[in-house]
């Protein structure tokens, strides 16, 4: 499959590897992919890993992730252009965090009565967005690694198709996916990310992830 990335920072990066260790051609989508600031990258992922803006990832993605902050992602959206998205399944790892400082935890700016994840939904609407990849950190995105056994991730969106795919890339990447619904999911996902953020906090360790017990 191919799978465009919008995005170039920690979390696509750890994305594009986990995309082509499980044998997809990933494009990683930049606002300026010339600059030579990923060529080591791309380079380091192989002939299955390709650099562009983000209209060219959008384009070449069967599946787009979006992988920015949350503050730019309908400024990414835009930039790519929307038509780019329609019929297919757009990742939304992004969380709407508002930060105060390096040692303070961060803010959602938007959440309660709307998401995130429901204003990409609005903003892309002919594609099939599905919330995932946001309550955990990006270390531990593909194959990750627990005494207790695997995590959980929570996903959400309106399309079954849709959810269906992302749960079989979620589970080659080594998770079990819980769905919780539509995308409107999205305003309960996007607090627990800042949940994960706070205990981080707390414990001073960001090796943690979220798992359901089930009786």
């Amino acid at each position: 499959m191919q799978v465009g990335i919008l995005g170039s920072g920690d979390v696509a990066k750890a994305l594009a590897r986990g995309f082509v260790a499980t044998g997809h051609a990933v494009k990683l989508g930049t606002r300026d992919p010339k600059s030579g600031k990923l060529d080591a990258f791309a380079q380091e992922l192989g002939r299955s890993a390709s650099l562009g803006t983000f209209s060219e990832a959008a384009e070449f993605g069967e599946v787009v992730v979006l992988a920015v902050l949350g503050s730019a992602a309908l400024e990414a959206i835009r930039l790519a252009g929307p038509a780019r998205f329609h019929g297919k399944v757009v990742i939304d790892t992004t969380n709407p965090l508002l930060f105060h400082g390096e040692n303070a935890p961060p803010e959602l700016f938007v959440g309660t009565t709307d998401s995130l994840g429901e204003q990409v939904q609005r903003a892309l609407p002919e594609a099939h967005v599905v919330k995932a990849f946001n309550v955990v950190g990006n270390a531990h995105f593909y194959q990750p690694k627990f005494p207790g056994g695997p995590p959980d991730m929570f996903i959400c969106g309106n399309d079954a198709a849709a959810k269906r795919t992302v749960a079989g890339l979620l589970h080659a990447f080594g998770w079990p996916a819980l769905d919780i619904g539509g995308i409107d999911g999205a305003r309960s996902l996007e607090p627990l990310c800042l949940l994960w953020v706070r205990t981080a906090f707390a414990l001073g360790n960001f090796n943690i992830a979220f798992h359901l017990l089930r009786r």
